[in-house]
């Protein structure tokens, strides 16, 4: 087994900067969806994927402004309910989308996504939620 062994004696002083996480931001993205209020978000990174999610937010109808690490959503005139197949084949986390849909319009539909470059990963256990809940889920 590899290991990493540190020796020293001094004291560890100092500060960081910590970058904002992909997997956090992506469903915190998502839940502007539930609001009609601007949703104002910081320290999220710049990455493919918070780029698409954006573009998919902005299919549905939201309006999206970025400076830097900061973004701010606004979902109040969403008008659009399926979203564009190229935007979701992308990435795995545009299933994220399906909750607050459902939760804001009783119904939502979406392409399995895709997305991902480690293998197959499957949204059953996304699916298996929202039946738990009372969706009537369709594949």
């Amino acid at each position: 087994m590899d290991k990493l062994i540190i020796k020293g004696s001094a004291d560890l002083r100092g500060e960081i900067s910590v970058k904002g996480s992909k997997n956090s931001a992506l469903p915190i993205m998502v839940s502007s969806l539930l609001s009609k209020d601007t949703l104002k978000l910081k320290n999220i990174p710049k990455l493919v994927d918070i780029e698409n999610m954006s573009k998919l937010l902005r299919n549905y109808g939201a309006t999206i402004k970025s400076n830097r690490d900061n973004i701010e959503i606004n979902c109040k005139k969403i008008t659009n309910k399926d979203a564009d197949y190229d935007i979701v084949r992308k990435m795995r986390a545009s299933i994220l989308i399906l909750g607050p849909l459902l939760s804001r319009f009783g119904n939502a539909k979406i392409s399995l996504p895709g997305g991902c470059a480690i293998g197959t990963r499957p949204i059953d256990i996304h699916l298996d939620g929202l039946k738990k809940l009372g969706a009537n889920c369709k594949v």
